[in-house]
């Protein structure tokens, strides 16, 4: 899910908000990177928990992490790979049906139709999601958070043996290719449009992804809060069992 989305979700499981959740909830995607894995950055919520001696503001950290990944299994776990009786996980069986109209808009091979599908139902659901409330001003408080964020990177150092994760310089990335103001599929499609040039090299017909965006955020419209519902109850007892 896109990071809205992740703030919003973190403070329904948690039932609170601050710069320390919002952080954590978007936390794993940050650290992605050369050194670490995409599978690793997502499990990293049981380890802060598992620190010695971890302070109250810190066990927020680790829940907030928790509710976003693979172990324990949090929001993206159930999005992406599984979601009661679906083949994989919400967003991917919702991405089907627009799987080849994605394919076109974004000039990519038919190997990675479903994937970058289920990245437009994501961005669909942000636009949601950040119509609710506020969550762009939730990002970016914790993104100015400066002391913060110097803690965490301090924290992080210590679940890898001492090396420098530079926690700093990786806020300051990700924050170029995310929405920080309200999210829209314009706004979205924008930096989607940033992100396929770096990453894949390719073009993508901007016209043609923001109808795509509109498009999937009126697919799930109907059973979107159903998911939200069912999952939070999910991962609030994943969480409760690893404590």
């Amino acid at each position: 899910m896109y990071p809205q989305t992740h703030v919003y979700f973190a403070e329904r499981v948690l039932g609170k908000q601050s710069d320390v959740i919002t952080l954590g909830s978007i936390m794993p995607d940050m650290i992605i990177g050369v050194d670490i894995g995409h599978y690793e950055a997502h499990c990293k919520g049981l380890e802060i928990l598992r620190l010695p001696a971890v302070d109250l503001s810190l066990q927020d950290l680790g829940k907030a992490v928790s509710t976003h990944g693979f172990k324990p299994e949090g929001l993206d776990y159930y999005g992406d790979e599984k979601y009661l009786d679906y083949e994989k996980g919400y967003c991917f069986e919702k991405a089907r049906i627009i799987t080849e109209r994605t394919v076109d808009a974004c000039n990519i091979p038919p190997e990675m139709g479903w994937w970058k599908a289920h990245n437009i139902i994501e961005m669909g659901v942000e636009t949601i999601v950040g119509a609710g409330d506020y969550y762009h001003e939730r990002l970016q408080s914790a993104i100015c958070n400066h002391d913060l964020i110097r803690g965490i990177d301090d924290l992080l150092r210590q679940l890898s043996d001492n090396r420098s994760i530079d926690f700093v310089r990786r806020v300051e990335r990700f924050s170029g290719f995310i929405v920080t103001e309200e999210a829209s599929a314009d706004s979205l499609a924008n930096k989607f449009l940033v992100q396929m040039k770096l990453r894949h090299q390719v073009n993508i017909d901007l016209k043609k992804v923001v109808t795509l965006i509109n498009d999937a955020a009126d697919l799930v419209a109907a059973d979107l809060l159903d998911f939200f519902n069912v999952t939070a109850d999910l991962v609030k007892g994943n969480i409760e069992a690893m404590l």
